[in-house]
């Protein structure tokens, strides 16, 4: 082949490649100003109520309630009660690909889960054991290394 085309078909070639790499295999759920607004409110009302294992009123929540509640208010969604049956709804989301809406998970413990919201800007939506419904960082030490994966739940 002439070396005049093959520099030029391998450069494209290679283009190509890269941009389908990136493209996200799931579309994230939308993240309109109302959702953000309903995230807003949401939080304000929720924020700093007490976790509590198996709660699931404003006296004490759990992490899998808290997640049944801010999916049904913000994007009208139903999930299952407990964190490890959340871990297996929707589909797995490369951390690089993760968006606004998509669940994150922990492994906390030999055999324990966690759950929140992601929010972007690796911030995401909790209620943790220790200081109730509040907004972490995922780069925060002790998050990133429980780190488990994203799921991106997507609307039936």
């Amino acid at each position: 082949m002439n070396n005049v085309l093959t520099i030029p078909l391998l450069s494209f070639l290679l283009l190509l490649a890269g941009c389908a790499s990136n493209q996200p295999t799931t579309p994230p759920l939308p993240s309109t100003p109302a959702e953000k607004t309903e995230l807003d409110h949401l939080y304000q009302s929720w924020s700093g109520v007490p976790y509590q294992f198996g709660g699931s009123s404003k006296q004490g929540i759990d992490c899998s309630a808290f997640m049944q509640v801010a999916m049904s208010s913000i994007y009208q969604l139903h999930l299952p009660r407990s964190t490890e049956l959340q871990s297996q709804q929707g589909r797995y989301i490369p951390e690089e690909q993760a968006a606004f809406g998509d669940l994150v998970f922990f492994k906390t413990g030999w055999n324990q889960r966690h759950v929140g919201m992601y929010l972007g800007d690796k911030q995401f939506m909790h209620a943790s054991t220790s200081k109730g419904v509040i907004i972490s960082r995922l780069d925060n030490p002790y998050w990133a290394s429980k780190f488990w994966q994203f799921r991106r739940i997507l609307p039936k």
